[in-house]
């Protein structure tokens, strides 16, 4: 069975899933074991992850409450879904789309902004967020080198929409970090099936995190990163908004939760080799090399970190909104190394606020009311504590991955919370 007979078979079945659930899924693992179809399915497909979540597993983030699910979904209207590519020794890879909402997002834009911690990547579309200060279409994240072809699958989707047959021009938003030390990157493995795939399996509720979809192949402080959120939800005395947080981690430094060093106490941190006296001569940068893999270790990668809120802003709160996240992250214990290109999208689902295109309202004028800049400050809380506990969620949720002949260990979870008990890093 060729590779694209393989993929048009599954998504025929994915067709069928809803009407007998329990047969197609038991047929569906069967050929991704054989390895007859890859796994190029959703949320629904995935075999269950046994690992905690930061928080139950006792680690409290912050003083502000998270919103139900601890998720970017807790942002009404927001949806997620993930293609996740596991196939044969190398590849480990996919794609994860954040939908501001699931109507057509050219004809409804939403208010968006990006900020570039450092601008070491590739984030196709930011230039007409930033100049325009709206988002439309859904926002993808992928692998580095699939960028071009995930960005094309992106135009082909929108354009197809009913709506859009007049519409000459695209703007797709796709962020990207490199997996090519567990993933064969040079491959580009992601195309057309699997975007549409993500887009068209994207919901609500709570959100897979770990190493699926574009975190699939991705490695975060030395052990298996991936995809994480969380979000929090301010007290109706401040607004009652909420602010939800998802982050692709692929970066390095040295791991703190909680401001308790675990990353130095488990012996795994950027600096190591140097600040040692193992003989490191023979490591390439940016690699491991034996079998431990806290060897050769680099803080280099990247971090996507997506912010949705439901709060009425405006471009240019919305950037400083996704500035804040940048705090966030350094409380991980972020390097913010050369080769790490680390960067925030923003964006509000405020209906209100959404910009619709339509040759009849060229001349409109918008008479929404904004929050004020004195308004921002607990907003700017909620992002730092939610991006804090969204890339600890990556790791605590992310299993031991290996590819390309590579291993790379998931974050000990029991190791880590005696380390966190030890600096009183825990609630239990």
């Amino acid at each position: 069975m060729t590779g694209a007979t393989a993929r048009a078979a599954g998504f025929r079945i994915l067709a069928a899933f809803h009407m007998h659930g329990n047969i197609v899924r038991f047929i569906l693992r069967l050929l991704v074991a054989s390895g007859i179809l890859s796994s190029v399915f959703g949320q629904s497909s995935s075999q269950v992850n046994r690992r905690p979540r930061a928080r139950e597993a006792g680690v409290i983030v912050g003083v502000l409450q998270p919103g139900p699910l601890n998720a970017i979904t807790d942002v009404g209207g927001v949806t997620v879904g993930h293609t996740t590519l596991i196939r044969g020794d190398n590849v480990r890879t996919g794609v994860t789309a954040i939908l501001p909402h699931h109507e057509n997002l050219f004809r409804e834009k939403v208010p968006g902004a990006v900020f570039l911690g450092n601008a070491f990547g590739k984030l196709a579309g930011s230039t007409q967020v930033n100049e325009l200060g709206e988002i439309e279409t859904p926002i993808l994240l992928t692998s580095t080198l699939n960028v071009p072809r995930v960005a094309d699958a992106l135009i082909d989707y929108m354009l197809a929409l009913p709506g859009n047959d007049d519409v000459q021009s695209v703007n797709p938003l796709v962020g990207e970090t490199n997996d090519g030390y567990l993933n064969d990157i040079r491959g580009r493995h992601v195309g057309r099936e699997e975007v549409s795939a993500a887009i068209k399996n994207a919901r609500g509720g709570p959100v897979e995190e770990g190493a699926v979809g574009a975190g699939t192949g991705t490695v975060a402080f030395g052990f298996k990163g991936g995809i994480g959120t969380s979000s929090r939800k301010l007290p109706a005395s401040l607004g009652g908004y909420t602010v939800g947080v998802l982050v692709q981690t692929n970066f390095g430094g040295i791991l703190t939760i909680n401001g308790a060093p675990v990353g130095r106490e488990l012996g795994r941190y950027y600096l190591k080799d140097q600040l040692s006296s193992i003989d490191f001569s023979l490591c390439k940068p940016g690699q491991k090399r034996g079998t431990d893999s806290s060897l050769c270790y680099s803080a280099d990668g990247s971090v996507i970190i997506v912010v949705a809120t439901d709060a009425p802003l405006d471009h240019r709160n919305l950037q400083r909104l996704a500035a804040r996240s940048m705090m966030g992250l350094a409380r991980t214990g972020a390097a913010g190394s050369n080769g790490s290109g680390d960067y925030a999208i923003a964006f509000s689902t405020a209906p209100e606020l959404r910009i619709r295109t339509a040759a009849s309202n060229r001349a409109s004028k918008s008479n929404v009311i904004l929050l004020s800049n004195d308004a921002m400050s607990p907003l700017f809380l909620a992002v730092i504590e939610a991006t804090e506990e969204a890339i600890y969620n990556s790791l605590f949720r992310a299993n031991t991955t290996t590819g390309r002949g590579h291993t790379v260990d998931a974050l000990p979870i029991d190791r880590t919370l005696e380390i966190l008990r030890r600096h009183g890093s825990i609630s239990r």
